[in-house]
């Protein structure tokens, strides 16, 4: 299987955020199977439709690009206030413009949602597939990832998930999101070879 080009995106910006630590330990345990970049998204401006008109800013170029050279995108978020945080809407805003340009089209995901509490950040999982499907990202519908009960304590003073279940978890996770970039990226390239040699053989 091809090891595939895997943009992360962390809808939090704390230090010790628990759904960054459940990003770099999906990094860890699926280094064989996702070749995997964390995009970063505090430095990205408020997103304002005046800024298609002219150059965008620099921290817009950075993050489209990185978006864009993916072959798939995995998001891990938390649920602030029932919803999608607001950093990781305006990531998702960027993203999307210029209209016509959207760096997220047909881009294969999954979301992950990591709290301590029990419902495991559902509100925002949801939203987020909300905005997923109207951006045309073909979503990873199982196994769902609603983490609940995730505490600092579930990972070591380096921020390394040590904790056995939820470690089980997060490999599954990662070898089911392996496959499901591979089957959307290797469909595609079928469809394409099929239409090309459909073309060819009209032509002839």
């Amino acid at each position: 299987m091809t090891r595939h080009k895997i943009a992360i995106v962390v809808g939090s910006l704390r230090k010790d955020s628990i759904n960054r630590k459940i990003a770099r330990s999906i990094c860890a345990f699926s280094s064989d199977m996702l070749d995997c970049n964390l995009v970063e998204i505090g430095d990205l401006p408020l997103y304002d439709q005046d800024s298609d008109a002219g150059p965008p800013p620099p921290a817009f170029v950075r993050f489209r690009q990185e978006i864009a050279a993916a072959d798939g995108v995995l998001f891990c978020t938390p649920e602030y206030n029932r919803g999608v945080p607001g950093v990781l809407k305006n990531a998702i805003d960027v993203g999307s413009r210029p209209w016509g340009q959207s760096v997220w089209d047909k881009k294969p995901a999954a979301i992950v949602s990591a709290s301590p509490g029990a419902i495991g950040g559902f509100g925002a999982n949801h939203q987020l597939r909300q905005a997923c499907v109207f951006l045309n990202m073909p979503l990873m519908q199982q196994p769902e990832a609603y983490l609940g009960g995730v505490t600092d304590d579930k990972f070591d003073a380096d921020g390394c998930l040590h904790d056995g279940p939820l470690k089980d978890v997060v490999i599954t996770l990662a070898g089911a999101f392996s496959n499901w970039v591979d089957i959307i990226v290797r469909g595609r390239r079928l469809l394409a070879e099929d239409s090309a040699h459909a073309g060819g053989a009209k032509g002839g």
